[in-house]
């Protein structure tokens, strides 16, 4: 059996060969990534363009419609109130709450789908760097970097379009007077919320593959592809 002392040597041995990147390497390296599977990258990003917008539409056409009831003037609330629950408050409509569900979580396992078969691409570069003596939480830091610069891209753009989508057809609805009663500290923060949860999303969404990658052996991810 090897001695403490023997461990304690090797492991001391390892230790030395081990190496720490700093940060800003880290996000370059993350960046050359994603330009390298662009196209992986732009599905991923649809999936999360589109549930983040649907969620940034249902927040911003909730704040068009309580503006429109908080004015007592205004034409539409008559027709507000002939639409029925609805349309009054939809955040709150059942029906609406459970496709917006469904769609974040559609868009969260679809990262994580998209992530495990890069996951499974990369073999031989996650075990180059590992022989290279990454460490396991430099890789797992790589795929959390790739997902917040992709979470913060696809949520952005979700928030926009959302949005705009939202204002347009309440335009079309209620005419273009809509804009006297638009509060729009409301929709920017909305905006906010709306990217700060398409970031969560595609957080969660690659917590399991980076752990998988991070996890894995050198000689088990050199043997990967062949």
């Amino acid at each position: 059996m090897m001695s403490w002392n023997g461990k304690k040597e090797r492991r001391h041995l390892r230790s030395g060969r081990q190496v720490t990147l700093p940060f800003l390497k880290s996000v370059e390296i993350a960046v050359k990534s994603i330009r390298a599977r662009f196209f992986r990258s732009f599905i991923t990003l649809l999936s999360l363009v589109l549930a983040i917008s649907f969620y940034s539409y249902v927040s911003v056409n909730t704040i068009l419609l309580q503006g429109i009831l908080l004015s007592d003037d205004f034409p539409g609330v008559e027709r507000l109130v002939q639409e029925g629950d609805g349309a009054l408050d939809p955040a709150n409509d059942p029906k609406q709450r459970w496709i917006l569900f469904l769609s974040l979580l559609v868009c969260v396992v679809g990262i994580v789908n998209t992530q495990l078969m890069a996951v499974t691409e990369r073999f031989r570069e996650i075990g180059t760097m590992k022989c290279l003596g990454a460490l396991d939480r430099f890789i797992l830091r790589l795929f959390l970097i790739e997902a917040t610069i992709q979470g913060v891209i696809g949520a952005a753009a979700g928030a926009l379009l959302g949005t705009l989508v939202s204002l347009l057809w309440s335009v079309a609805r209620f005419g273009s007077h809509l804009f006297m009663v638009i509060s729009w500290p409301d929709i920017a923060l909305s905006m906010v919320w709306a990217m700060g949860l398409g970031c969560l999303l595609s957080v969660i969404g690659v917590l399991y593959p980076a752990l998988v990658a991070a996890r894995m052996q050198p000689v088990e991810a050199m043997r990967g592809r062949e």
